[in-house]
């Protein structure tokens, strides 16, 4: 994220905007991923309770991949 919007909570919406679509979608769990250069991100992401499911090359790029559980409503 660019420094100027990093601590303003944008991304924390983004992410509960992301979780609130897929509930609404009867889905049961959100995945995302990063480049495991990213490690702001990797942190991140484990701190709102994801949970890192991979790691692999592709495109030429590491990529971490992560899923976090909905609870269903």
């Amino acid at each position: 994220m660019c420094r100027y919007v990093q601590g303003r909570g944008i991304g924390r919406k983004l992410i509960e905007h992301a979780f609130n679509f897929a509930q609404k979608a009867g889905l049961h769990e959100v995945n995302l991923y990063t480049n495991e250069l990213m490690t702001e991100n990797i942190r991140y992401y484990l701190g709102l309770g994801f949970i890192e499911v991979g790691r692999r090359l592709e495109d030429g790029y590491r990529r971490v991949y992560f899923a976090k559980p909905l609870q269903l409503q």
